[in-house]
């Protein structure tokens, strides 16, 4: 009986992947980038970075 080891009922399915919830929202995440990171896209400061800014030429407020 020593022998033999009881399975957990917790433990992971095999053959499926592990479950990753976001860090921040608690949302599941489904892409391999947000799972390595375990943040999803709208909570990682690092995606947002990575947009360009974009400034408009505007004439001067008269008055001013």
């Amino acid at each position: 009986m020593a022998a033999e080891q009881q399975e957990a009922l917790t433990g992971p399915v095999p053959g499926e992947r592990r479950r990753v919830w976001c860090r921040r929202c608690g949302r599941e995440l489904r892409t391999a980038a947000s799972r390595l990171r375990q943040l999803g896209p709208e909570c990682d400061p690092e995606h947002h970075a990575g947009h360009d800014r974009h400034d408009v030429d505007q004439d001067p407020i008269p008055g001013l």
